[in-house]
């Protein structure tokens, strides 16, 4: 199996539960956060929301510096409702698709900087930075899914049966 097949399926799933659990954010609760110290939920579910495009950054550019001298260029639009998330979950995920299907193995093999205020603080193969990636995003989809669980929503079935979803997916 190729790279580009095996992390373009991977996202196919990934997209999936992430589906799943922003279908279930409540509104009015964006700047909710469970401890003072914790991300507040609208930033948390964003990101949830939007991680495909770090993946077609990965593809398409040679770098991206997170804390740019000049200030950062990416806007990241505040989404209050599960329509508005999933909306941008999908138009990430196409995006990231289409970044996949321009691309070549060969290409994933080449390297990614990771930089902050112009200093590289990661540098490795893009298809290893696009599966960090991925693993970054499972993991803040499971800090949502405590969330949801501590405003009272519904918690879905991601990775098998939750308290509020039976089913095994």
């Amino acid at each position: 199996m190729k790279l580009t097949e095996f992390l373009l399926a991977e996202l196919d799933r990934e997209v999936e539960r992430s589906r799943r659990a922003l279908e279930q954010v409540p509104e009015g609760k964006y700047d909710w956060k469970p401890h003072e110290k914790s991300m507040i939920f609208g930033y948390l579910v964003n990101m949830v929301a939007t991680i495909p495009m770090w993946i077609t950054m990965q593809i398409k550019q040679e770098e991206l510096d997170v804390a740019p001298a000049e200030g950062s260029k990416m806007e990241q639009k505040r989404l209050d409702t599960s329509p508005e998330l999933l909306q941008a979950l999908d138009k990430a995920a196409a995006d990231a698709r289409s970044a996949f299907e321009q691309t070549t193995d060969e290409h994933l093999l080449t390297s990614w900087r990771l930089l902050a205020h112009g200093q590289v603080v990661m540098e490795a193969p893009r298809y290893e930075m696009i599966q960090d990636t991925i693993n970054h995003w499972a993991h803040h989809r499971g800090q949502m899914t405590v969330y949801l669980r501590l405003l009272g929503a519904k918690v879905p079935a991601i990775y098998g049966p939750s308290a509020d979803d039976k089913e095994f997916r």
